[in-house]
């Protein structure tokens, strides 16, 4: 998967912490010369630490169970755990502590960064609503799923009017999956699902108005790229309550501390 974020917050992390970050993608290595399993066992050797973002969660599971090196999923179809806690690193801050975090809703569709979210939330005691009119088939995880459930804190509501009302925090992410474009059009192949999501998801977009007419207390939250008119609009990424940069910033403190955590050095 190709990433902004992710990419710069972890290269960035492991220069700040004084380090070096080593990127590859696909087009420029070996890997589709060679098994798999060899190939990634030779990157084990010139590093401390695999950050992998794939397109199958199976390649990041396949890399980590050599157990070599500490391997993070930077990003797949099922998760996006550095997302997600840097998610809660920014809810806490304008929170002014995870105490003060009862209800995050997700506006949208159900996907990877969802998934992420919901389970770091009801493991902190956090109510989380999601409010949406489909999921993404690749990135259900039956067993997630049952985890956040069986915590009673996970809830599905149909008026996002309704769940923003008693939210602290509302979320949302695109619609679309980074495999249906290419140089920034949609996919031919793709074309068919990006207007059935299109016209699907239209009334679950995240607004400066829903906000205002609602609960103008709400801290606005997306994860980015943002999509300005289709999950989020221009009135929602300009609101006052927006906290869609220092979500991006706090990506760099949370990777370093992922970091840190994954290699074994002791938290300060």
């Amino acid at each position: 998967k190709t990433s902004t974020r992710t990419r710069l917050s972890y290269e960035a992390a492991m220069t700040e912490l004084g380090g070096h970050a080593i990127f590859l993608d696909y087009q420029t290595t070996q890997f589709a010369l060679t098994e798999f399993s060899d190939e990634i066992q030779a990157v084990f050797r010139f590093g401390h630490a695999l950050l992998y973002r794939a397109r199958k969660t199976a390649s990041v599971q396949a890399a980590a169970h050599f157990n070599h090196i500490p391997v993070i999923d930077g990003c797949s179809e099922k998760y996006h755990p550095s997302q997600a806690l840097s998610d809660v690193l920014t809810m806490a801050e304008h929170a002014n502590g995870l105490e003060n975090i009862k209800r995050v809703v997700w506006l949208g569709i159900e996907n990877n960064v969802s998934n992420s979210l919901m389970l770091v939330c009801v493991k902190l005691g956090i109510e989380f609503v999601l409010v949406t009119a489909d999921v993404d088939v690749n990135s259900i995880d039956h067993e997630l799923i049952e985890q956040a459930n069986s915590t009673g804190l996970v809830k599905k509501m149909s008026s996002a009017a309704d769940a923003v009302a008693g939210a602290d925090f509302v979320h949302t992410d695109t619609w679309m999956n980074m495999e249906f474009f290419e140089h920034g059009d949609v996919k031919p192949e793709y074309a068919a699902e990006y207007k059935r999501r299109t016209q699907l998801f239209k009334p679950f977009q995240l607004t400066g108005e829903l906000i205002d007419q609602h609960n103008p207390r709400a801290k606005i939250m997306h994860c980015m790229p943002c999509h300005v008119g289709y999950e989020i609009s221009r009135s929602a990424v300009d609101h006052p309550n927006a906290i869609i940069f220092d979500q991006a910033e706090n990506r760099l403190h949370m990777q370093k501390a992922m970091l840190l955590h994954a290699i074994g050095v002791p938290l300060q």
